[in-house]
């Protein structure tokens, strides 16, 4: 019996070995495993001897499977509510700091919708965790496809991207109905510097200096504390919901790296203009 033929997809995968490359379909394999490792390695670092389990429906996060912008990827985070939720985790697996915000919620805050923008360094899991009140762990992943986010400068010179650092606006999302959840969205002025971008003008890395951390307070009492690190975009925008009980004032408060703090207070509902 003569040898059989080989056919053109074995020759195709053999002359691809020799080249040193890959079948998408085992590449598309060796990455899954890759990104599963990391997840692991990172669940281990971040949530030591605790179990994360899988979201269950009790959390989902979005976000464009291809970023247009790398510096400005949009990330919605939402939960059922049909368990308490005292804390969300954002974590964006590939970036030089994986953690890139973790929300405590306060007594005033409804919890089921967050939005925010991060930088994406390269094509990555996106794994948003929401912490129960009985300190169950669930998570939910996306994945994107977006590279250089981190590196991308702040803007055209890093004067114009400090001008009105710490200004903050704060815009009411539908009517305002005393006792009944609405949203909010909050602007804050900052560059963000990470300490990988290049200044356009001189050739040289900039310092890093960034939001560690924003307060959100209504009539004092908590809707929700942010531990960030350097994922956030520049200009952070978070839009959140809170359940206000009556007309008040929402108080922000923000603090950098550099221990530089801002603070702003909102009228709620705020006086149309005249």
């Amino acid at each position: 019996m003569g040898l059989r033929k080989p056919t053109l997809s074995a020759v195709m995968l053999a002359a691809s070995a020799l080249l040193g490359g890959l079948h998408p379909a085992f590449a598309d394999e060796e990455d899954d495993h890759d990104r599963a490792a990391r997840w692991k390695q990172l669940q281990e670092s971040l949530f030591p001897h605790r179990q994360v389990l899988d979201s269950g429906g009790l959390i989902t996060v979005e976000a464009p499977p291809r970023a247009l912008d790398a510096a400005l990827v949009p990330v919605e985070l939402h939960m059922t509510g049909k368990q308490a939720v005292k804390g969300v985790y954002l974590i964006i697996d590939d970036n030089p700091a994986p953690m890139a915000a973790h929300f405590v919620f306060g007594p005033t805050a409804d919890p089921r919708d967050l939005k925010l923008r991060v930088r994406v360094n390269a094509y990555t899991n996106i794994h948003a965790i929401a912490e129960t009140q009985d300190g169950q762990l669930h998570a939910a992943t996306q994945f994107v496809k977006a590279a250089g986010g981190c590196s991308a400068p702040a803007g055209p010179d890093d004067t114009a991207a400090l001008a009105d650092m710490g200004r903050m606006k704060l815009r009411l999302i539908g009517d305002f109905n005393a006792g009944k959840p609405m949203q909010a969205q909050l602007m804050i002025r900052h560059p963000n510097f990470n300490g990988m971008q290049m200044n356009q003008i001189t050739r040289y890395f900039t310092p890093a200096r960034f939001i560690r951390t924003i307060d959100a307070t209504y009539e004092g009492a908590q809707v929700f504390h942010l531990d960030a690190d350097i994922s956030l975009s520049t200009d952070p925008v978070i839009t959140f919901g809170f359940v206000p009980r009556a007309k008040g004032q929402m108080k922000v408060v923000a603090q950098d790296s550099t221990n530089a703090t801002f603070a702003h207070s909102f009228d709620v509902p705020g006086t149309p203009p005249g």
